[in-house]
């Protein structure tokens, strides 16, 4: 029996690999198994290659496997693409339709040919040949196929109680194939039994969306866009059923500057890109620095520049968010590391957008955005609302003629902030420089007095996590540093170290802009040498570690930037490799 193996689905675009994959994994996680998946697909709505590779563990897991321990394939090129994966004593299980091949080099898998499509059609539709390849993988597994009828009962249930027994039947035959082929000589592929706790099984974008219905967002303004369409998906479902909307603007400016109007009117509001979409709102996020409106931008790195690669990960948008406005303003960039981070830092976006009544930027990537992982149960006793210095009782008096103080000096930065139609709050909202009425003013004075107070907000930002820390003692040999998904690997690179009798420190930036070189500096300070893990081609993560903390010296790069997610080996052997040639022993 095992702890964990791992599984990967693969065929053609359109062919229900995704659907495979969903129904294995759901059914699996009802179990009280620990899951991480990832999907490959292309950029494209039907056809290419497309697979899903599903970790399942007794224990928590973050990221994808090194290896795979069972390959089902719906056609050859999902054979040749990933049999590499495969450890010793592997298994592909592959539709008999197409005449499934091993390489002459892969020696040490097993080959088996499941009638995948056969059985399927016997039983009334192909269409159920995924059905088939889930009750194969079951009995390889020795699980029993029952516990797939809840799953098959939600997904088919509108179809009918026949359908629902076709599929049921498609995944029994399926299980008494393989058994049949294989009797008792994969019993080491047997798991271990999970614990039958109940956990949620869910992609990063769900949880920001459900992170925004609880974070008290009624409008949603966004143009569809990979990989961070799922946000705006959900909150389509849902928001009317607490009173608020989804509009699908036209392009991503125009849904930014809604995001702003909505909150300028008091409506906690937020949108949701990815790169290409981030560089068309960065004249409205400068609109919203210098009107000090709050508002809540979600970016979902993928691969760039331009069209780039719409649907493989990458962390290259780092230093666009911080410094790509043109001028200067207070800005906040958050970057939570796991589904259950993403949930209660999207909470914290909106609360810190009107604390400091600026833009608050969350960042994450592709495989935290698409990425399923287990989640423990949410604690909405943890949900609490900071709506700042928003006035919400009746203001005092104006004297004739005069104007509210919308952007008032104050010490520490943050203004007294009204909606419109209060009474005495009139005051101007303009683009250009303003005096603390809003009026247009071009005054040196006025100029340094209203710069100097945005940027004061910034000094005074509190972040209850600003960094996740995995430590002993803060001196090391090697200190990990990373954000967003590459959490995960860091953390299996650092328990392999640690066997090798290297000491390892481990730091994640979960709080980007403005960055917490206090809560940072004793860890790099206590390095001999500090690894920055990132899924870019320039180190931007280490640059800005270079700019806020120094250390030049210290700081070294792993990075991968073609497309897939780190692998723990791959952060292990470089991040050893580093050690050793540093003059480690």
């Amino acid at each position: 029996m095992v702890q964990q193996l791992s599984w990967k689905v693969g065929g053609q675009q359109g062919e229900g690999i995704e659907s495979t994959g969903e129904i294995f994994s759901t059914a699996l996680n009802r179990l009280g198994y620990y899951l991480y998946g990832y999907r490959h697909f292309s950029s494209r709505i039907k056809g290419g290659h497309t697979n899903n590779k599903i970790r399942v563990s007794t224990t928590q897991v973050r990221s994808v496997s090194d290896d795979l321990d069972i390959l089902v394939a719906f056609d050859q090129e999902t054979i040749d693409v990933n049999v590499h994966e495969l450890r010793v004593g592997g298994v592909v299980i592959a539709d008999a339709k197409f005449n499934p091949s091993l390489p002459e080099t892969c020696t040490t898998a097993t080959l088996y040919a499941v009638p995948f499509t056969e059985i399927a059609t016997e039983l009334g539709t192909s269409l159920m040949k995924n059905m088939v390849a889930v009750g194969a993988s079951s009995a390889v597994l020795h699980i029993d196929t029952e516990v797939f009828e809840e799953v098959v009962l939600e997904i088919f249930g509108k179809k009918g109680q026949k359908v629902v027994q076709k599929n049921m039947e498609a995944i029994k035959k399926g299980a008494d194939y393989i058994r049949e082929q294989l009797g008792e000589q994969l019993e080491t592929m047997k798991l271990d039994p999970a614990d039958g706790k109940k956990r949620m099984f869910m992609i990063g974008n769900d949880a920001i969306a459900l992170g925004a219905l609880a974070g008290g967002a009624r409008f949603m303004p966004a143009y569809p866009i990979t990989p961070a369409s799922e946000i705006m998906e959900y909150l389509i479902k849902k928001l009317p059923q607490f009173g608020g909307t989804v509009i699908q603007t036209e392009d991503e400016i125009a849904a930014c500057t809604m995001a702003i109007g909505a909150n300028y009117a008091g409506v906690r509001a937020l949108t949701a890109s990815a790169g290409p979409g981030l560089s068309l709102m960065m004249e409205s996020i400068g609109l919203a620095g210098i009107t000090e409106q709050p508002v809540v931008i979600i970016d979902t790195q993928r691969g760039g520049p331009s069209t780039g690669l719409p649907t493989k990960q990458e962390q290259s948008d780092l230093m666009a968010m911080i410094y790509g406005t043109h001028g200067e303003i207070p800005k906040i960039v958050m970057a939570p590391s796991t589904v259950e981070e993403a949930f209660y830092d999207t909470i914290e976006a909106f609360n810190l957008a009107e604390e400091y009544q600026c833009p608050v930027i969350m960042l994450t990537d592709l495989q935290l955005s698409l990425g399923k992982q287990s989640v423990e149960p949410l604690d909405y006793n943890r949900v609490e609302i900071r709506r700042g210095k928003l006035q919400q009782g009746e203001l005092e008096e104006l004297e004739e003629k005069q104007y509210y103080k919308r952007y008032r000096v104050t010490e520490d930065g943050v203004s007294p902030r009204v909606i419109p139609g209060m009474k005495h709050g009139i005051h101007h909202v303009t683009g250009v420089e303003h005096d603390e009425t809003g009026k247009p003013s071009e005054s040196p004075v006025n100029r340094d007095d209203q710069m100097n107070k945005r940027l004061r907000k910034t000094k005074g930002i509190r972040f209850n996590t600003p960094i996740h820390v995995h430590s002993h003692e803060k001196e090391s040999d090697i200190l990990f540093v990373g954000f967003n998904s590459t959490r995960g690997v860091i953390e299996e690179a650092m328990e392999r170290l640690e066997q090798d009798g290297i000491k390892v420190n481990h730091a994640h930036i979960r709080l980007i802009h403005p960055f917490p070189a206090d809560e940072l500096l004793p860890y790099v300070q206590g390095a001999k040498k500090v690894v920055v893990v990132e899924n870019n081609a320039t180190g931007q993560l280490a640059n800005i570690l270079k700019m806020n903390i120094a250390s030049h010296d210290k700081i070294q790069s792993v990075l991968k930037y073609d497309g897939n997610p780190f692998l723990p080996q791959e952060v292990y052997v470089k991040s050893k490799e580093m050690f050793v040639l540093n003059g480690n022993v």
